[in-house]
């Protein structure tokens, strides 16, 4: 059995610590990189994500890797809404094409639970998509990290 490599912050969070969590999982998904996202999961992770269930890491890298094959130019912004000692929950929003150039907002809800070693074990989601036009976009960064002084969903009224 191989080790389990510590995900720092650990829990108990406090609310800095559970503000660079949520960062931190920003700028992996923006990476885009589905392996590098999964291994902040725990080997059986569990998620509802929309409409589907899934468990462990091969399943989320084959989720990621169905949703960015559909959802181009994704840009994403998380901000926390509420923590406890295992426990963050996030609200969202990304920015998204399909294929066809039509330009969409997801918004949604994250609840997310950690076990010791700062994995997160249980990952909800609830997401809703709304159509906007190429010019309503709010999240025009360079594809990747979103810029540390790049405006805030809350700064941003979503």
């Amino acid at each position: 059995m191989t080790a389990i490599e510590p995900r720092p912050p650990l829990p108990p969070f406090t609310l800095e610590a559970a503000i660079k969590k949520v960062r931190m999982a920003e700028d992996a998904w923006n990476s885009k990189e589905p392996v590098r996202v999964s291994l902040a999961y725990t080997p059986d992770t569990r998620w509802r994500n929309r409409n589907e269930f899934f468990v462990g890491r091969n399943q989320v890298v084959e989720f990621l890797e169905r949703k960015w094959a559909k959802e181009h130019d994704y840009r994403l912004i998380k901000e926390i809404w509420a923590f406890g000692e295992n426990r963050i929950a996030v609200r969202f929003a990304y920015e998204w094409h399909d294929i066809a150039g039509h330009w969409h907002r997801s918004y949604g809800n994250e609840n997310w639970q950690f076990d010791a070693h700062g994995l997160m074990a249980v990952r909800h989601a609830s997401i809703n998509d709304l159509e906007i036009g190429e010019a309503d976009r709010l999240f025009r960064w360079p594809s990747g990290r979103r810029p540390d002084d790049h405006p805030s969903l809350s700064d941003l009224g979503l």
